[in-house]
């Protein structure tokens, strides 16, 4: 199912409970689909083991990241406008942020934002979010990051999302990511590459931990769930594997 979000939450930042051992602040957008703000749950727990605590407030932030969408031109120019906001933050109020950019115009435009316009210090495609704390590492060492490298297995199904901005009754669950579909007025198999399927056994815990905390409502997400497919891991089609 590749959902929207509503047009009132694009862009929301997102937000969880703290941890107090953890001192450094993230401050995350998403824009686009079901898909891109599920991703961005990921890359919260990714860096809430990394020592960071969620923030609404911009100025406080160590680190920066939107997770963006290439489908329509008003999305990317909608990001473009906040890369303007979070440098202009950065150069007037807070110079040791860093500012990344997540997702599918990271994966399209990696080389313009981060050597041609040098408006971002790390530029992550959406399967290299386990990444994230080496190029934190390079950046911190004064060079700028990238890693946009397709996979064709990475699911996250050993990633246990945190939960933002939730009512507690509805989530996301990610079965599948990437899409063979290649359709000539989509980028999908571009900027999230070949269609894979997570292991069902992921799958099922994860919906009962969601189950366990009073969650009712689960929708099951992927670019085309429907074509769900598990035969041990890696790209759908490999047909030999199948069972």
């Amino acid at each position: 199912m590749e959902k929207i979000i509503d047009e009132n939450k694009q862009g929301e930042s997102l937000a969880l409970e703290q941890k107090e051992d953890n001192k450094r602040k993230l401050f995350i957008e998403s824009y686009g689909c079901a898909m891109n703000f599920s991703d961005s749950e990921i890359v919260a727990s990714i860096m809430v083991n990394q020592g960071y605590n969620t923030t609404q407030n911009l100025e406080e932030a160590d680190l920066v990241l939107v997770n963006t969408c290439s489908i329509r031109d008003k999305a990317e120019q909608t990001v473009r406008k906040r890369l303007e906001k979070y440098n202009a933050v950065k150069r007037d109020h807070n110079p040791k942020m860093k500012v990344g950019v997540l997702g599918c115009m990271a994966e399209r435009l990696k080389t313009k934002f981060l050597e041609e316009e040098k408006i971002v210090d790390l530029v992550v495609g959406p399967d290299a979010y386990k990444d994230l704390p080496n190029l934190l590492a390079e950046v911190d060492e004064g060079r700028d990051a990238i890693n946009v490298i397709l996979s064709k297995d990475e699911t996250y199904g050993d990633i246990s999302p945190v939960r933002l901005n939730t009512n507690g009754v509805t989530a996301f669950v990610s079965i599948t990511r990437g899409c063979d579909n290649m359709c000539t007025f989509c980028v999908v198999p571009f900027t999230r590459g070949r269609e894979r399927s997570r292991d069902p056994q992921s799958i099922i815990e994860e919906v009962n931990n969601l189950w366990s905390k009073g969650y009712k409502d689960i929708t099951l997400l992927g670019q085309n769930v429907d074509s769900y497919l598990w035969y041990g891991g890696g790209l759908k089609k490999d047909f030999p594997k199948t069972n």
